[in-house]
């Protein structure tokens, strides 16, 4: 695929070269969220989702971390423009459930929509199935729409959810933990 910028090309990273490496600060802006609502009665849960519009733009950062020790077999990968470094995604591989997880995700702001998180999602998916993993997952918040949109159409479903995974008032938050996955074995 080739960019305005020139050709992207993905690559390994080692541990040795990005161990708790910081990534750029992602920032992004949405005016919309994924309202959940939750209702219990006796012998039934109704869990909802509904897409919503905040009444102004709400803007949110994340810093994240390559290489951290939560993540079982780590591996980075990054895209390179004209040999500087532009988008990551870091896998983590789950031996107990067979399940390979997206632990970072990124896409500097000025390069996205150009393919390079489509590519990273490919290498992703391949490395996964490579490995013989049954499913990838990720997590995502329910304020990050674009994300959401991102994951949707590249084939991930809604596997779960947190409500209290950052604080006691995710939900009011409305930054609600999800959880989503992509089959990749029947």
């Amino acid at each position: 695929m080739i960019d305005k910028t020139g050709s992207i090309r993905i690559v390994e990273l080692s541990r040795t070269e990005a161990y708790l490496r910081v990534l750029p600060r992602s920032r992004y802006s949405t005016r919309e969220y994924y309202d959940l609502s939750v209702q219990h009665e006796p012998g039934c849960w109704r869990i909802s989702l509904i897409r919503k519009t905040f009444e102004k733009e709400i803007e949110k950062e994340y810093k994240g971390r390559l290489f951290e020790d939560h993540a079982e077999e780590p591996r980075v990968f990054a895209a390179l423009i004209n040999d500087k470094e532009v988008g990551w995604i870091e896998l983590g591989y789950s031996k107990w459930n067979n399940r390979m997880r997206v632990w970072e995700f990124l896409v500097e702001k000025g390069f996205r929509r150009r393919g390079i998180g489509t590519l990273l999602m490919k290498k992703a998916v391949r490395i996964a199935k490579d490995r013989g993993a049954r499913m990838l997952v990720l997590e995502t918040q329910t304020n990050l729409v674009p994300a959401i949109d991102f994951y949707e159409a590249f084939g991930f479903e809604f596997i779960g959810f947190d409500t209290a995974a950052y604080s006691n008032e995710d939900v009011d938050k409305k930054e609600v933990r999800l959880e989503l996955g992509m089959k990749l074995q029947s």
